[in-house]
């Protein structure tokens, strides 16, 4: 495992970019604001504020290539496909996610007809050429896309994941003057739509994440730079220019990484992540593993990189609470961001979940960040009385509650969409409460959701930026198969992985992992002969594939069929380089007594009724074994967290609180 005598995590939101600096065992961790027209420069003010030294290694992860897509900023991107299928990305498939809607809307594809491009070439679905792409027809191809004065090519050919020498040529053609991405490379799998969607994706967001990425190595002055993927891993830089597809959903997952690590070292692996940002709120499952997707869609367009299964709902700190046109309390998914900034940060007017909390007690104006930025209520004041104005009534507090109450509601439903509506009791799991909003938030949901145990990390407000530090270098690859009858000996098995674990290797081991570091997770994606989706199956430890396949076929829809013939559709491999975790120290030894980290009590409002006398406590001066009886305020730099009447909390060894009703 490569050793790294300082490690950086940085996760930019949509309110905070937040630092974790790992150095011998020690966390230092910080804030600045995002800086929402370049983010890299709030970035790299952080990043020499802190001294970080020229020998660090950095791990980041952002929204860059998520607002590109969901905002339609990417670059002017061509597509080069199969004489026939340039409408192939408008037609898409027939699903209708709104089932009632009477007058359904598509999203626009990102590109439009006039940079569509057909080359008159054809393979069959064996793999062989019917029609060969002539230099006379490559040549009209390279010009016509030199007209367009186009910024990205995505090239996908028809059944090009047999047969990619096609794509291959245009690739070599264009490459040494614009950026191409080829669905061969990206993404060698069948479903032409899904294929060439993801190949535009990252034609599209690829040249914006290049710059970006630039300006942020130049910054960092060769500091070594990583960055965070969907999947929960990390690759490098230059790798995540090419492929930025890869990158859309880093942020949550490095929430993701950091709970389930967390949870672990705390003893609980069946946990709920709940990260509570500025903008968004983010929850996903974990029975006993952190689970992965390759079914997802981002602003309706479908993604087919494998990418950690995180629900994200627009509720956060600085969701904006307004009044309907019918009347009723609405909070989110419109988000008062980084600037303006909810109205208690001094430059907006609209009142946000954070005035809420704020009027209610829950916010000190004097503690946000450490002390490092003052809060004014009199702003959120204003702001709750004339929301509350609005819906007739007499206090904002009464306003206040509601927005809290609208707020949760959301989040209850995200959380249950990842439970209940899968087959999981949330009952049964550890509600892992984290972001920069989510501790304020964690009692009152788990009580809505029937969760008696909450567990809140030691540093809450960045661990998505800690999870990142925690990931390891991964890579994933994939290939058609498309075979009936095989027998899955492991000779077969070994032959179907071989091009595909060399390569692995290869790439792993050039980002400087030793072999012995290296470990290779293998899946089929299977199914029953007619069906038209599969299941994926993860290798067997006793090698019976098939077996495994019939009980994850039970397992997901309720029925096996042992006497049908089995397809193998698509073999998947994970490519892990191990890197050496960071080793944290645990805290002091103390007993139940918390008393010495009581700094003061206040008014807070548990019910819509009236405010409670609540002690305030800081979490600097907690230690391990160390008890607090709700209700209770605990106060930290990253974040501040809610403790409700009925739940008690214990400090374990590694400085978590552990909430118990």
């Amino acid at each position: 495992m490569p050793s790294q005598s300082v490690v950086v995590g940085i996760d930019i939101g949509g309110t905070f970019t937040d630092f974790v600096i790992v150095e011998n065992g020690e966390i230092r961790i910080h804030k600045v604001m995002t800086t929402p027209a370049d983010p890299s420069v709030g970035l790299l003010a952080g990043v020499t504020n802190l001294d970080i030294p020229l020998d660090a290694e950095i791990v980041h992860g952002s929204t860059i290539a998520t607002n590109a897509l969901l905002e339609r900023r990417g670059a002017r991107t061509a597509l080069i496909t199969t004489r026939g299928f340039a409408d192939v990305i408008e037609i898409g498939r027939q699903d209708r996610p709104d089932l009632y809607v009477l007058v359904p809307h598509k999203p626009l594809p990102l590109i439009p007809p006039e940079l569509r491009f057909e080359a008159n070439e054809r393979v069959d679905a064996n793999g062989v050429p019917i029609i060969s792409l002539t230099p006379e027809s490559l040549n009209h191809l390279i010009e016509s896309v030199k007209t367009a004065e186009v910024e990205s090519v995505a090239v996908s050919f028809l059944f090009s994941f047999l047969y990619p020498e096609h794509e291959k040529m245009i690739a070599d053609a264009l490459r040494d003057q614009i950026f191409v991405s080829v669905s061969s490379e990206i993404l060698p799998e069948y479903r032409e739509y899904e294929r060439t969607s993801t190949t535009v994706i990252n034609a599209y967001i690829a040249p914006v994440m290049d710059r970006y990425l630039w300006r942020v190595a130049a910054g960092l002055h060769n500091r070594r730079l990583r960055i965070m993927q969907s999947n929960g891993g990390v690759i490098t830089a230059e790798t995540a220019r090419r492929e930025a597809v890869r990158t859309v959903l880093s942020g949550p997952a490095g929430g993701a990484v950091g709970a389930f690590y967390v949870g672990q070292m705390a003893g609980l692996d069946h946990i709920i992540s709940f990260d509570m940002g500025g903008t968004s709120t983010d929850v996903a499952l974990f029975p006993g593993e952190i689970i992965r997707t390759r079914e997802s869609n981002i602003g309706g367009l479908p993604l087919r990189v494998p990418v950690v299964d995180i629900h994200t709902v627009g509720a956060g700190g600085g969701s904006i609470a307004r009044v309907d046109a019918g009347g009723a309390l609405r909070v989110g998914p419109e988000s008062a961001g980084a600037d303006p900034g909810p109205a208690c940060y001094g430059k907006g007017n609209l009142p946000t979940t954070s005035d809420a909390n704020l009027v209610l007690g829950r916010l000190s104006p004097e503690r946000f960040l450490g002390g490092n930025m003052a809060l004014l209520p009199d702003r959120a004041q204003a702001a709750l009385v004339a929301l509350a104005n609005q819906m007739r009534l007499n206090s904002p507090e009464g306003a206040a509650w509601g927005v809290i109450q609208i707020a949760n509601a959301t989040m209850e439903r995200a959380i249950r969409a990842i439970s209940v509506e899968r087959g999981y009791d949330p009952r049964d799991f550890t509600l892992v409460s984290f972001g920069g909003a989510g501790p304020l938030h964690g009692c009152a949901l788990a009580e809505m959701l029937g969760i008696t145990r909450i567990l809140i990390p030691r540093t809450p407000g960045v661990l998505s930026a800690l999870g990142m530090v925690l990931a390891d270098l991964v890579k994933d690859y994939s290939q058609s198969v498309l075979a009936q009858g095989l027998v899955l000996n492991p000779g077969v098995v070994d032959k179907i992985f071989a091009s595909l674990t060399i390569r692995a290797y290869e790439e792993i081991a050039s980002e400087g992992i030793k072999r012995e570091d290296i470990s290779i997770e293998r899946a089929l994606d299977m199914r029953y002969v007619g069906q038209s989706h599969e299941v994926t199956v993860n290798e067997p430890m006793n090698g019976d594939w098939y077996e495994a396949f019939h009980t994850a076929h039970e397992r997901r829809f309720g029925h096996r069929h042992d006497d049908e013939p089995v397809e193998v559709v698509n073999a998947r491999l994970k490519a892990i380089g191990r890197m050496t975790k960071p080793h944290f120290r645990p805290l002091a030894e103390s007993g139940p007594d918390a008393s010495h980290a009581v700094i003061g009590e206040g008014a807070v409002w548990f019910s819509a009724e009236e405010p409670t006398t609540t002690l305030y406590y800081d979490r600097d001066f907690l230690l391990a074994g160390n008890e607090i009886v709700g209700p209770a305020i605990i106060f930290q730099f990253d974040t501040t967290t809610v403790i409700g009447p009925g739940w008690n909390a214990i400090v374990d060894q590694w400085g978590n609180l552990v909430l118990e009703l």
